[in-house]
């Protein structure tokens, strides 16, 4: 649709998301997370899909934040329920079965920051800022930052971010392991697709395992070891475990058919 807010190009086996709203810098809203979520309901589970990344319109901004306007009128039963509809959202791009890659191209504030950290892998340009700035409106992170943040970099340091509200720089980020490469300005999706390549040529369904074996590190309800394990027995028994070995051992690619 030509007034969508989140425009969708495939390429390839690939998808790209870009938040269109650069007169907002690309703030979160509802409509921006309804389509999320009809995108990532839509294609749950489909593995013709083989990664998605999602960025910001413009070279200003990924997402500067969530969009206060949405604030002004709720109390605290609202800001609940708007808080736990955004961490609903970000599971699902976390849990999804396909690599999700945040291609930041600005300032990842806020709920942009919550966002790119909800994603599986984030790769930075050089002018990319992060930070979640909620104290300075009296507030705390909604969509999962205060949890996210000590996960990737600490808690010292995410102590430090949460309390001053303080922003870091791109190359501070990949120092503490918020992003995974810093990329010139404009090449940020370039160097996601290329990522996503690499990892299309995969076991899809080791792919998702992998994927639900790290989330399973911080869910306080699971053993990943015994997740591991589990997950261990179901791809050595799957068609795709068989045609890699094969392949292996024939000295040619593998072709998978995520069976």
């Amino acid at each position: 649709m030509s007034d969508s807010l989140v425009k969708i190009e495939q390429k390839d086996h690939f998808y790209i998301l870009t938040i269109n709203r650069p007169h907002a810098l690309n703030a979160l809203n509802q409509e921006v997370f309804n389509e999320f979520e009809e995108f990532f309901t839509k294609y749950s589970g489909d593995y013709s899909i083989k990664g998605v990344v999602i960025t910001g319109e413009g070279q200003k901004s990924f997402v500067a934040g969530a969009d206060i306007k949405e604030f002004s009128s709720l109390d605290a039963q609202g800001g609940s329920l708007l808080s736990k509809r955004g961490q609903d959202i970000l599971f699902m791009i976390e849990r999804f079965h396909a690599p999700v890659v945040a291609a930041v191209n600005g300032f990842a504030l806020g709920g942009g920051c919550e966002l790119a950290m909800a994603c599986h892998i984030r790769v930075a340009g050089t002018h990319a800022k992060f930070g979640q700035p909620e104290v300075n409106l009296g507030l705390v992170p909604g969509y999962g930052g205060s949890q996210r943040l000590i996960q990737l970099i600490g808690k010292g340091k995410a102590t430090e971010m949460l309390l001053t509200a303080d922003m870091i720089h791109a190359d501070e980020a990949l120092r503490l392991g918020l992003v995974t490469h810093v990329v010139e300005s404009g090449m940020e999706v370039d160097k996601a697709l290329e990522i996503l390549g690499k990892i299309a040529t995969k076991g899809p369904l080791a792919i998702h395992q992998c994927i639900q074996l790290i989330n399973a590190y911080f869910d306080k309800t699971t053993d990943g070891f015994v997740k591991e394990y589990t997950d261990f027995g179901l791809t050595i028994g799957s068609e795709d475990s068989k045609e890699g070995a094969t392949a292996f051992v024939e000295k040619r690619k593998p072709i998978f058919q995520a069976k």
